[in-house]
């Protein structure tokens, strides 16, 4: 099965699709917010239970999307990168009961 990293760097190549570092990076920050946006219409700005839909999906694929896409400009396999914060994770646990850095 082809790596989700390879598909995307197949995609953007494909498509012409160049980019700076610096603009994937603000991008990814921007598909974020977007799915904070998306989440606050969701449950009507705080005011009802949260009610998912379908344009999350969407949204969480953006981000996902940004994410790969600047991993692969960085040189960054991101399947290394989680363990090795599942493993720093894991060891704030062994020690403090929690995985925060506080």
């Amino acid at each position: 099965m082809k790596k989700t990293q390879d598909k995307v760097k197949e995609f953007i190549e494909k498509n012409n699709l160049k980019s700076s570092i610096e603009a994937d990076a603000l991008d990814l920050v921007s598909e974020i917010g977007e799915v904070s946006k998306e989440i606050l219409k969701m449950n009507d700005y705080g005011t009802k239970s949260l009610e998912l839909n379908e344009e999350i999906k969407f949204e969480i694929g953006d981000v996902f999307f940004s994410l790969i896409k600047l991993s692969n400009k960085l040189k960054i396999d991101l399947e290394d990168a989680l363990n090795l914060v599942l493993n720093k994770y894991q060891n704030r646990f062994d020690k403090k009961g929690e995985i925060s850095s506080n």
